[in-house]
């Protein structure tokens, strides 16, 4: 028979609370005190802005709407397969709408030779880089970009996050480079939460599923901005989360809203995906923004928007 000292779940939690993390999700829904440097609350993200001529609609639909966008993730299909003429192009076009881009680097491990990921079971093992050549090429391609004048990037494994880190000390990345962690990543844990700022991310987008409680713990375990998506993909569950907007912002804040809707990622993002149909899909998502913008209003009116161009964000520098 064990005795009075058997460990039971209280224990483990009040452990958790010693090394920075909550023992439980907060199911009483605490208002974050944190915030962005500008002092608002919660942005707006766009993914697959993949050309030019994508970003261009972007803009224009965003200044029709009056509808600030801060943040794109850009070239999804990876920035090798852009001309160094049409990535100028870019740079020049977000720095001009002061808008901050996040780009995705390539070659990434679905484009490698190794084949364990493109399996039903290997596919469990994650994005990860596989051997030294292929972290090195990411890199280098993360350098070029910074040449052209790309300031932001999606980071999908956390080995080279730490890299990324170490080369910032020895000034290898500048120091005002930004990384985002994808949710290819597939973090949902307050512990990986505070795994990824300490690893150096910027700001990182969790797992899409998760319920207000479970967002709450990650926000009480750090203090880097929660990248949340509202809408998603089908391939990923297909959901619509609009109208826990005004929660999240009051729950998570510091938040980037990010819309991401359609079939999946691989129809809606690869090279030969038709710039009209990319530009429509742009459109359509500040149309959604502007949607979010109006439920935060209506349901928690405290919840302040970051305006267009804010002082922090990793604006291009041409």
């Amino acid at each position: 028979m064990r005795g009075s000292n058997w460990l039971n779940i209280d224990d483990i939690r009040k452990a958790f609370d010693k090394v920075g993390i909550p023992g439980k999700d907060l199911y009483g829904l605490p208002t974050s005190k944190k915030q962005f440097p500008d002092g608002c609350n919660y942005r707006i993200e766009i993914s697959g802005i993949e050309r030019p001529s994508t970003l261009q609609a972007l803009i224009d639909e965003s200044e029709k709407r009056d509808i600030p966008v801060h943040r794109v993730i850009g070239i999804v299909m990876g920035a090798t397969l852009l001309s160094e003429k049409e990535l100028e192009e870019y740079v020049q076009l977000a720095a001009s709408a002061k808008i901050e881009v996040i780009a995705t680097p390539g070659p990434r491990s679905l484009w490698d030779t190794g084949r364990q990921i493109a399996t039903p079971e290997g596919v469990l093992s994650g994005m990860r880089f596989r051997g030294a050549d292929q972290l090195s090429y990411v890199v280098y391609e993360m350098k070029r970009l910074i040449e052209i004048g790309f300031r932001g990037f999606l980071v999908v494994d956390e080995g080279l996050l730490w890299l990324l880190k170490e080369l910032k000390k020895v000034g290898e990345i500048p120091q005002e480079v930004k990384l985002k962690v994808s949710i290819f990543a597939g973090h949902g844990s307050p512990a990986s939460a505070k795994m990824l700022e300490f690893f150096g991310a910027d700001t990182f987008n969790p797992l899409a599923d998760l319920s207000l409680p479970q967002l709450a713990s990650l926000r009480a375990a750090c203090s880097i901005p929660l990248d949340l998506h509202v809408m998603l993909f089908d391939s990923f569950g297909g959901f619509n989360r609009l109208y826990e907007c005004p929660e999240m912002v009051r729950v998570c804040s510091p938040t980037y809203f990010k819309i991401e809707p359609g079939p999946s990622v691989a129809t809606s993002y690869k090279p030969w995906v038709s710039p009209d149909s990319l530009a429509f899909q742009a459109r359509e998502k500040v149309k959604y923004a502007e949607t979010i913008r109006g439920l935060v209003e209506k349901g928690y009116p405290a919840g302040k928007l970051s305006k267009k161009g804010a002082v922090d964000l990793a604006i291009p520098k041409p």
